[in-house]
Parts: C-alpha cells; sequence; structure tokens
C-alpha cells in the first residue's frame, strides 16, 4: 500500500543565498585591497631600493679611491681632465686622483660619470703616462641618473642623484 507521503526537497532561500553572495563579495574585496597595498609597497620599496642598495656601495668605492688618493682635481670633462686644464671647484663629472706609488712615482686615475655608448655610468679609468686614454677598467655603477663632485672648503663631495630623483651627499677627504 501506498501512502501519499511526498518528499519535500531541499533547498537554499533567497536569504541563506544573499548572504553567502555578500560574504564572498567582501573577502574578495579585502583580497583586492591587501593586493593592491602589496603592489604600492613593491612601488616604495623599488624606489627606496636605490638609497638603500646602490648608493651605499657607490660611496663605500668612491670612498676608497679617495681616501687612499695624494690630491685630486675636479674637471668637466675627460679632455680637460687628461690635458690638466680647466681645473674646477663646483659640481663636476670628473675627478682625477693621484697616487704615490712606493718608488715615489705618481701615478693618475679618473672617475667620470659619462656615457660611453653603454648608458651612463661611474667609469674608472687608470691615466697611461703617454698615449691616449683608452677603455675604463671598470665602472662602478650604472644604476645612478647623475653623480657630480663638488670642492667645498677642501673637502670632496659626491652628489648621487637616483633613478627617481632621489639625491644623496656623501663627503670625505684624503688620508694624510
Amino acid at each position: 500500500m501506498k501512502t501519499g507521503k511526498r518528499r519535500i526537497g531541499r533547498a537554499f532561500t533567497i536569504i541563506e543565498l544573499t548572504i553567502a553572495m555578500s560574504l564572498g563579495m567582501a573577502v574578495a574585496a579585502m583580497i583586492i585591497a591587501l593586493f593592491n597595498q602589496q603592489l604600492a609597497f613593491l612601488r616604495m620599496y623599488r624606489t627606496q631600493s636605490f638609497l638603500m642598495e646602490e648608493a651605499p656601495l657607490i660611496s663605500l668605492h668612491v670612498s676608497k679611491l679617495v681616501g687612499r688618493a695624494e690630491r685630486f682635481r675636479l674637471h668637466a670633462s675627460l679632455e680637460d681632465a687628461l690635458n690638466g686644464d680647466n681645473p674646477r671647484s663646483d659640481a663636476s663629472p670628473v675627478v682625477v686622483l693621484n697616487y704615490r706609488q712606493p718608488d715615489g712615482t705618481v701615478r693618475a686615475a679618473l672617475l667620470a660619470f659619462h656615457d660611453i655608448g653603454e648608458g651612463e655610468a661611474l667609469y674608472y679609468y687608470i691615466v697611461p703616462s703617454s698615449g691616449p686614454l683608452g677603455d675604463p677598467q671598470w665602472y662602478i655603477s650604472n644604476k645612478a641618473a647623475n653623480i657630480e663632485f663638488v670642492l667645498d672648503e677642501g673637502v670632496l663631495r659626491m652628489v648621487i642623484t637616483g633613478p627617481e630623483g632621489e639625491e644623496v651627499t656623501y663627503s670625505g677627504t684624503m688620508q694624510l
């Protein structure tokens, strides 16, 4: 004998579906906000990474080179530096460093911020005793937008401008 009981189907109500959808959208909005915040932090880190990583390394290398020099001169160009013409004390992209050797002779080196076809960089040259300058020995940094040397009351200052326009000034003198 069959009974007349019908099976009642169980489904979600509109209110339950609305609550579930609103919770899902709230979680999605929080995830998007966290993602945007992470992107903002990455942009800030990329902007500040030059100041935190590259600029101190530039300072370290240049301070070691300048600290061992017996004297230095600033010039506007490599040609002026090689010829000894037009020394200056204002902002200059080239500094000539003279080192006294153990035998009493003097050796010269150049630090120059310029472009040799591969983009601007701070290059280190050893000046030959005769003949043309030749290629740089190595470069210190190619990430700076500009590097200038300034002589201020006997103190050599190096002003580094980063790729985002940030500016750092380092000062140093020669060892006596």
